[in-house]
């Protein structure tokens, strides 16, 4: 089973994604975007620079806990994760992410 793209609209009417993993896990949430098509642009993004390790951003959050970012070639961040409880942790989470995202199914709930 692969991971799945979720589209939705937010309550202010924007609209915004979230990768999950086979297991139903969201493993990125994207950024809000104003119209249907640019989140749709988000999400070939992720597609396609999810495989590329490069394009993460490994970071700690306020409370010392680890997550990553995911930037496109722009270096534009196009999804963030939660965080995790160890850098290994992320480290899985950033590997399950380039795994999944490229042959992802989109579940449109617009």
């Amino acid at each position: 089973m692969a991971g799945k793209f979720v589209l939705s609209r937010t309550a202010d009417g924007q609209f915004m994604f979230s990768l999950q993993a086979p297991n139903g896990e969201v493993i990125l949430t994207s950024e809000r975007y104003a119209s249907k098509d640019d989140a749709l642009a988000g999400i070939a993004s992720v597609r396609f620079n999810a495989p590329i390790d490069a394009r993460y951003e490994r970071l700690t959050s306020s409370d010392g806990r680890p997550y990553f970012v995911l930037k496109g070639a722009n270096a534009q961040v196009i999804g963030h994760s939660e965080t995790y409880s160890s850098p290994a942790a992320r480290e899985q989470g950033i590997e399950s992410v380039g795994r999944n995202a490229p042959e992802a199914a989109l579940e449109d709930r617009t």
